[in-house]
C-alpha cells in the first residue's frame, strides 16, 4: 500500500470488567501502559496493557468494557461474550489506505475515519472481507 508505517497494533478484547480481565495479562508479565481512557465516540472504556519494555513498536492488548449496553462492545459482548473483538493495523495514512481499499473492492465498516483512543483516527473493514477478522486501522 505504499505506507511508511503497516505494523499489527493491537488486539481488541471486549470484556466485562477492567480489571478482572486485567489480572491474566498482568500475571503473564505485561503492564498497563496508559492511563484508561473513556471514549464517549465508540460508548467504550479503554486500558491498553503491553510488554514491560515500553517499545512503541511492541504490539498491546487493548481491554474494551462498554460504557452500556446499547453500544458496539456492549452488543458485541451480548451477542458472543468475551473475547477477541478486532485485530488493529497502524498507517501512516489512513484517508489514503481507505481510498485504496475502496478502489479494490474490500467492504469497510467506516469509509471517513473517526475518533479512537489516544488521539488516534480509526475506521473499520468488514470481516467478510478480512477472512472473518474485525480489522480496525488506525493512524497516530
Amino acid at each position: 500500500m505504499d505506507e511508511k508505517i503497516v505494523q499489527i497494533d493491537h488486539i481488541g478484547i471486549a470484556t466485562k470488567d477492567l480489571e478482572e480481565s486485567s489480572n491474566f495479562w498482568k500475571m503473564v508479565g505485561l503492564v498497563q501502559s496508559s492511563e484508561d481512557e473513556v471514549v464517549e465516540e465508540q460508548g467504550v472504556k479503554v486500558r491498553y496493557l503491553s510488554s514491560p519494555s515500553g517499545n512503541s513498536d511492541s504490539t498491546r492488548i487493548e481491554l474494551l468494557e462498554p460504557t452500556g449496553d446499547d453500544t458496539p462492545i456492549g452488543k458485541f459482548l451480548s451477542k458472543k461474550g468475551p473475547g477477541i473483538q478486532q485485530l488493529c493495523i497502524r498507517v501512516s495514512n489512513l484517508e489514503l489506505t481507505l481510498k485504496k481499499l475502496i478502489e479494490e473492492g474490500i467492504e469497510l465498516i467506516d469509509r471517513i475515519p473517526k475518533k479512537g483512543s489516544n488521539g488516534s483516527l480509526i475506521a473499520f473493514v468488514h470481516p467478510r472481507s478480512t477472512g472473518g477478522v474485525l480489522v480496525e486501522l488506525s493512524e497516530y
